[in-house]
């Protein structure tokens, strides 16, 4: 199976995240959506930046269609909280216009984990300025979930920044009362700390990343063990959607 990802031109970390994460029976394509609105992933322009990838969707989306995905994700979390959980759905439909009925957002593909996980308290880490990650809490709790904790990454640059530092963050954004820790961010290299994080913490950890191919094995029915990257990925061989 296929699965088409729709990224931001920058972004240097999800395309080796989900080849290192993915399983054999999934391989994935890439198609990078183009801004001209300051430096990828520093945080000076970022709102403009962010919301001016939806412009170049739809030529990436037709540039997709050549390998002919069995799914496609708009791998861009934050363009979703800025849109509000309210206008979920209104991109979505525009994804599926573009590229099919298994069309779908990293947001939306964190919601559905968090749902799946039972989560009801979060505590949430996030890599934006501050207008993004506050937008970013006011999405998950107008989705139904408690936010009790929250912790922003100050850096000049998502892109730059390592699995060290977003270790950190998830430790300093938990706290006893979180069932669960989400760490948002496409951006933000979390692959090889998610493991560590859940043995730390004992609770779920979801990262935009783990949850878009998630999401994906459960859409294309790909029950293949997904070892060393967290409890909701080592479920995704029985997880029901």
């Amino acid at each position: 199976m296929r699965l088409g990802v729709l990224v931001p031109a920058g972004n240097p970390t999800i395309e080796p995240e989900l080849y290192r994460m993915a399983p054999r029976g999934l391989t994935i394509h890439f198609a990078r959506l183009d801004t001209l609105a300051g430096e990828p992933g520093g945080v000076d322009g970022m709102e403009r930046r962010t919301l001016g990838y939806l412009e170049s969707v739809p030529a990436a989306t037709r540039s997709l269609a050549a390998v002919k995905p069995d799914a496609v994700v708009l791998a861009h979390t934050a363009v979703s909280y800025l849109g509000g959980f309210g206008g979920e759905t209104a991109l979505r439909t525009r994804l599926a216009e573009l590229a099919g009925p298994r069309a779908f957002t990293a947001a939306g593909a964190i919601h559905e984990a968090l749902r799946h996980l039972g989560a009801r308290r979060i505590a949430l880490a996030t890599p934006y300025p501050e207008t993004i990650s506050t937008a970013g809490l006011a999405y998950w709790e107008a989705a139904g979930f408690e936010i009790v904790a929250h912790r922003r990454l100050d850096t000049p640059n998502i892109y730059d920044e390592t699995e060290e530092h977003a270790f950190t963050l998830g430790r300093a954004a938990d706290t006893p009362t979180a069932d669960t820790l989400l760490i948002s961010g496409t951006g933000l290299p979390t692959a090889g700390i998610i493991e560590q994080l859940e043995k730390d913490l004992g609770k779920p950890v979801v990262t935009s990343q783990a949850a878009t191919l998630w999401h994906a094995l459960q859409l294309l029915q790909i029950r293949e063990s997904v070892q060393a990257y967290g409890r909701l990925l080592s479920q995704s061989t029985t997880a029901p959607l």
